[in-house]
């Protein structure tokens, strides 16, 4: 008699097993981190059809774009004196780097004639800039998916100052979270380099630059820091030597111009002064002081590690008691930059990219635990609200400020920095690339 063999059952395949997970779970997908590469993925795809309805629909405004291909017009005929070069707005303020750039972008939209094209390629810039921001909030994962719809989706500021604007601000803060992966990732020389690029652009991303040699000194030591810093100015001083050959105060004074005078009509965050005192050189001054202050106070209270004096930092990291890693670098340099944004002079439109995209980080890595996650989304929306009030009133200048201190004191309440064990771990999962 021939014995009948039992088939054994067939197991799941994972991508089954996966997509069983998810519809169990379909109520949670936009509450739960880990469904945050699902998410963002949906949501990039969306934005390609918003990026191109806002392109059809809505009217292109006129406010730098022609002033822009003015200013590089005059380098390509010639004129390497930054006090000769202006555009129907003004002179070139911009180091560089925004020069060869938009000299490119000169010549694809066929002399800066061709806007749409312009906008098109604009698009292209948001979409690969939204990559950038998407991967590093899944590589965090600590902002709940449901928080990105309003990364993206709902910020009308934000498209139009890509889309309908075509500032040169956007194409400093891609290069600059390209920059940011690279640091991520373990890549500092080559990320040095990229961030170096970013500030060629506009000099707005010198705001994460406090941040970043606190994390340059903290991961390398004083002495091998200084090769990346002088990779960073020698990258400056190779995009601005035509310049720096014909007139090197002239260009250094324009492209680096940290004194410029600001419209009182364009600001966004100081409407209820009067024009007299944001005019004030030592109301300037002040905001300096405080902005000074301030990162000083996160540098040695919040930064540094718990037990570890500021000097080991200056050290070698093989010679220090706790070993450096890269698990904060996101929270230092958004909360560098965040500090830099609440003591600026003014603040106008098309900064709002500027921060736009750590708002969500920094306010989920804040140290309040009663800060529910719905005044978090009301914060945002009151910050969104206060960029999108044009012309800017006194009450949204005030609200802009105190969602501002809000998230200040709520990043100044943060529990400290990863213990020396659980970096050790971090770093024993993750392959040391750093070169």
């Amino acid at each position: 008699m021939s014995r009948v063999r039992r088939r054994s059952p067939v197991s799941p395949s994972p991508l089954w097993g996966k997509l069983h997970t998810l519809w169990q779970d379909k109520h949670l997908v936009l509450f739960k981190t880990e469904y945050t590469l699902l998410v963002v993925s949906v949501l990039w795809f969306l934005e390609i059809g918003i990026n191109l309805w806002v392109i059809q629909k809505v009217a292109y405004t006129e406010i730098d774009w022609k002033a822009y291909m003015d200013e590089v017009e005059g380098v390509i005929n010639g004129t390497y004196d930054y006090t000769q070069l202006k555009g129907d707005t003004g002179p070139l303020v911009y180091p560089a780097g925004f020069v060869y750039i938009f000299t490119v972008l000169y010549y694809l939209t066929n002399h800066g004639v061709n806007i749409h094209l312009g906008q098109h390629i604009f698009a292209g810039f948001y979409l690969i800039m939204l990559l950038l921001v998407f991967r590093i909030y899944n590589r965090t994962r600590k902002v709940p998916p449901y928080v990105f719809f309003f990364v993206c989706c709902a910020s009308y500021r934000i498209h139009s100052i890509f889309v309908l604007r075509l500032f040169n601000d956007p194409m400093a803060m891609m290069l600059l979270f390209a920059a940011i992966n690279l640091f991520m990732d373990g890549y500092w020389t080559l990320g040095c380099g990229l961030y170096s690029l970013a500030v060629s652009v506009k000099m707005n991303v010198l705001l994460f630059a406090p941040g970043l040699l606190f994390l340059l000194v903290r991961e390398f030591g004083l002495i091998r820091t200084i090769p990346k810093l002088s990779l960073c100015a020698a990258i400056q001083l190779f995009l601005g030597l035509p310049f720096l050959l014909e007139n090197p105060v002239g260009y250094v004074s324009r492209a680096f111009d940290l004194g410029r005078q600001f419209m009182f009509k364009w600001t966004v965050n100081w409407r209820f002064l009067p024009e007299w005192l944001f005019l004030n050189r030592y109301f300037h001054l002040l905001l300096l002081a405080a902005h000074l202050l301030t990162l000083l106070l996160f540098a040695f209270r919040r930064w540094k590690r718990p037990g570890e004096s500021i000097f080991e930092l200056l050290k070698e990291p093989s010679k220090r008691k706790l070993p450096a890693q890269s698990s904060t670098i996101m929270l230092i340099l958004f909360t560098s930059n965040f500090i830099g944004m609440c003591f600026s002079r003014s603040l106008h439109y098309q900064f709002y990219v500027w921060y736009f995209h750590t708002l969500p980080y920094l306010l989920w890595s804040g140290g309040v635990k009663k800060l529910a996650d719905l005044l978090r989304v009301l914060i945002l929306g009151l910050i969104e609200l206060s960029w999108n009030t044009y012309p800017s009133t006194n009450g949204s200048s005030a609200a802009l400020h105190v969602c501002h201190l809000i998230i200040l004191l709520c990043l100044w309440l943060a529990p400290p920095l990863h213990s020396a064990q659980a970096e050790k771990q971090e770093n024993s999962s993750v392959k040391d690339k750093r070169h």
